[in-house]
């Protein structure tokens, strides 16, 4: 019963090495194929958030005074999701602000905290969908959606039932080839990687060196 964390970071917009610190982050469990807890938290780190960016997710500095420290909220972030493969849309950002966050609170690596992208899995599930913003496919796929759209927790949310809807299409789409092994994080990880027109021989080979071999 693997259980997947969904993350989602607020940043002050720029990234990571070049001063970017994050503002606010979202993370929902997701197991067996519903979600099952949720948390969030602002995170004061002490910077300036730009007024465009105030803006864009709400999230404003006198909002930030009172958040607790940053080092608090990624330590408990650590403990919320110790042991969980984490996916994000987009993961190559919210990884980002992943490790420099933990990094700076001084959190030593979980070496489960392994990230998957749903957008590389939307565009190698649905290349048809033209644009893979979280946005264009929660209208693509007619997600439901609740909250501010640039709120960590509003969009963890969609990106679980993101997660779900890709989970349930490689279940489907590829059944034979699963031979009834469980679609998890390792080979979601495969097949974010496996170019579009290899996507069933990348299953296929993934679910060989998965398959526990016969003795005797």
């Amino acid at each position: 019963m693997e259980t997947i964390a969904v993350v989602d970071f607020e940043t002050t917009g720029l990234g990571p090495t070049s001063g970017g610190r994050a503002t606010e982050v979202a993370a929902v469990l997701v197991r067996q194929g519903e979600v099952v807890d949720s948390w969030s938290s602002l995170m004061n780190s002490g910077t300036w958030v730009p007024p465009h960016i105030q803006a864009l997710t709400g999230i404003s500095n006198e909002m930030l005074a009172s958040a607790p420290p940053s080092a608090d909220v990624m330590a408990e972030l650590a403990r919320f999701t110790a042991g969980c493969p984490l996916v994000a849309h987009n993961a190559a950002f919210d990884r980002g602000f992943w490790q420099a966050e933990m990094q700076r609170a001084d959190i030593a690596p979980d070496p489960a905290h392994e990230f998957a992208c749903t957008v590389l899995l939307s565009r190698r599930l649905w290349p048809e969908a033209g644009s893979h913003s979280l946005g264009a496919l929660v209208r693509f796929h007619a997600l439901s959606f609740s909250g501010r759209a640039h709120r960590a927790m509003a969009d963890a949310r969609v990106t679980a039932e993101l997660l779900l809807k890709v989970h349930r299409e490689v279940a489907t789409r590829f059944a034979l080839d699963l031979g009834g092994m469980a679609v998890d994080h390792a080979l979601l990880a495969t097949l974010q990687r496996t170019p579009l027109k290899s996507l069933r021989r990348g299953l296929v080979d993934h679910v060989k060196t998965r398959a526990p071999r016969r003795t005797g």
